[in-house]
């Protein structure tokens, strides 16, 4: 054996690499390939709440008057089907009391909106499939998240069935829209399943060792201040769909006074008076107004207790939730005060994707600190 150097540098030893322990060494890889399909998930479902506003902002809602899983992936092609599915929509209140007269060229357009928000949903449900399969008969499957990936596909189905009683809604009656508490109901679920995705992707970002390395330091109140804000954020997400349906956001273009009032008029005049909430357009648009100023000061008061954090990633998480809620509280005033045109709308509705997306980073943050140096 060569001997060594009695000054021999330390750091020309050759060590052993660190190697991980039994929980890292399970399905080697499996993380990072349940981690690119909830990637997959996560843009096409924010695709689908754009593809969705656009549907409602054309007024294509309702353009296709049956629910078809199956066979309705096929659209109409030939003449004789185009002008069935018209006759179709020609029976609804929609056409009788808003757009009679309608030809057939200005049907197919808002019928392949329609159709292509429907085609969007049982693309991702092919996704979700895809993938969930491959990840078991692989034996790719993180240990522990069987349950909370097929439960992604339950809410997937469920949404598909929300989506129906709500678009049913507009079908009968002297209905023009679809009732916008089902509008709500629908957007609302569709956002509970990205905030779900959303935490799914951050923790299959690191090595499950890391994540109880990490929850040993969590910060158990900004978890709590965390879950508020994911809350009240939702909330207004909810009342925003509210605003959306009965196209509250069109009246009312003053701001920060109501038609020059700090109340908008004839607040509670429908009766019984809880209609109100989700029916009188100066009402709904009042609590969306009010519930954001709250979800602002909330977001600031919670930043700054982050501030007190020792992780930088936390604090940092937590200052891009209100530089958003900045943001879109700016955005909100310009969409109302120009009268709601769709490209503001919808750009106005990204914004609460990123805002909830930020507020569950947040969070995650605050229950698995990313590590860092004594420095740092």
């Amino acid at each position: 054996m060569a001997k060594r150097a009695i000054f021999e540098e330390v750091g020309e030893a050759r060590r052993p690499e660190a190697k991980g322990g039994a929980i890292d060494a399970a399905r080697r890889g499996s993380r990072g390939a349940a981690r690119v399909w909830l990637i997959l998930l996560f843009v096409l479902v924010v695709a689908m709440i754009a593809v969705g506003g656009l549907t409602r902002l054309t007024d294509s809602g309702l353009s296709i008057t049956e629910w078809r899983p199956v066979t309705g992936a096929l659209p109409p092609l030939t003449t004789e089907a185009w002008q069935a599915e018209f006759d179709l929509y020609r029976a609804i209140p929609e056409y009788q009391l808003q757009n009679r007269g309608m030809t057939l060229s200005e049907f197919q357009v808002i019928y392949w909106w329609e159709w292509g928000h429907r085609q969007l949903g049982r693309v991702i449900g092919l996704v979700w499939l895809l993938g969930f399969a491959w990840l078991l008969l692989s034996r790719k499957m993180p240990v522990g998240w069987t349950g909370r990936f097929a439960a992604l596909g339950v809410l997937g189905g469920l949404q598909g069935a929300i989506g129906w009683w709500m678009v049913s809604s507009g079908l009968t009656g002297t209905m023009l829209d679809v009732a916008s508490y089902r509008l709500a109901t629908h957007l609302g679920l569709a956002f509970v399943i990205l905030a779900l995705i959303a935490w799914f992707v951050l923790s299959m970002s690191r090595p499950e060792a890391a994540l109880l390395q990490a929850r040993r330091d969590r910060n158990a109140t900004l978890m709590t201040l965390g879950s508020v804000v994911i809350g009240l954020t939702f909330l207004q997400i909810v009342i925003g769909a509210l605003v959306a349906g009965i196209d509250a956001g069109r009246n009312y273009i003053d701001w920060p006074l109501m038609a020059g009032g700090l109340t908008p008029p004839g607040m509670w005049e429908i009766t019984p008076w809880w209609r109100n909430l989700f029916e009188n357009d100066g009402t709904v648009q009042f609590f969306h107004r009010l519930t954001g100023y709250v979800l602002f000061v909330v977001i600031a008061a919670v930043w700054w207790r982050a501030r007190r954090s020792s992780y930088a990633a936390t604090r940092g998480a937590f200052a891009a939730v209100l530089a958003m809620a900045v943001l879109q509280m700016v955005l909100g005033i310009v969409t109302v005060m120009n009268s709601s045109p769709w490209h503001l709308a919808i750009l106005h509705q990204f914004g609460a994707v990123v805002l909830i997306c930020l507020a569950v980073r947040a969070r995650h943050r605050s229950k698995y600190p990313l590590a860092q140096s004594v420095r740092g």
